[in-house]
């Protein structure tokens, strides 16, 4: 009911939408919303583009790299690896707040305040996604791996070629909460970015609220094309985000 409001609040003009009339369907039907956000307002698109390109990132370096570690620690023998896990966990109790500070002046010592890299590299890789993919890995057939060995892959082949391509479950319900995530974060492009060329998407919109006045029509149909990437995320993904979900509580 939320988002079907919002939707409707979309095409109405403010005035509609604070006189206190609960409506679903507009009275005064208008598209002047959108064509304010997309044709007037000359920072929306450059915050679209910000956002796609920072959660495309994080997605892709997430799903490279938590798949790495998970198998390392599912399948790789190597001197302190229950310490690492038992890290990696510990790591899971940790809030993102406390670490906002620490992230925010490492970034500073780096130059790279106000970047597409200080809002990607401290994103690019997620312990929960770490433990999810060992979880996956360890209940995955070390019969198809072992075949592998013997026809003569390399263990970086083996992941490559034989691992990854049968972990499409995983990774695309691993995909659809990184990107979300990503997509919605808020809080560490707040601290890190201060050029308004530079904001995401929930930084443009809050834009829009003032401190006398809160533009609720532009808010709303720019909700919608914020909301539209992560529903056809989450459809694209759907079959194998349901696969992944499941398959990845196994045995520990």
């Amino acid at each position: 009911i939320p988002f079907l409001w919002a939707l409707s609040a979309s095409f109405k003009p403010l005035s509609e939408i604070v006189s206190g009339e609960n409506t679903f369907i507009p009275k005064n039907f208008t598209l002047d919303n959108y064509k304010q956000i997309f044709f007037q307002e000359p920072l929306f698109l450059r915050w679209l583009f910000n956002s796609v390109v920072i959660a495309v990132s994080v997605t892709v370096l997430n799903l490279l790299f938590n798949s790495m570690a998970g198998y390392a620690l599912a399948r790789l023998h190597f001197r302190g690896k229950h310490f690492l896990f038992v890290l990696i966990l510990a790591v899971l109790a940790v809030p993102a707040q406390i670490s906002l500070i620490p992230t925010f002046l490492i970034l500073k010592l780096f130059g790279w305040l106000n970047s597409y890299q200080g809002t990607i590299v401290p994103s690019m890789v997620n312990a929960t996604f770490i433990f999810m993919m060992r979880q996956f890995f360890v209940n995955f057939p070390k019969e198809l791996e072992e075949a592998a060995a013997l026809d003569g892959l390399t263990p970086l082949r083996i992941f490559w070629h034989i691992v990854l391509p049968l972990a499409k479950p995983a990774l695309a319900a691993q995909a659809v909460f990184v990107f979300m995530g990503s997509w919605n974060n808020f809080l560490l492009p707040m601290t890190i970015l201060f050029d308004p060329e530079m904001f995401t998407l929930p930084l443009g919109l809050n834009s829009f609220k003032g401190q006398y006045i809160s533009y609720w029509n532009y808010i709303m149909a720019a909700s919608m094309v914020f909301t539209l990437p992560a529903l056809i995320i989450y459809a694209f993904f759907n079959r194998y985000f349901i696969q992944g979900v499941t398959f990845t509580g196994g045995k520990g």
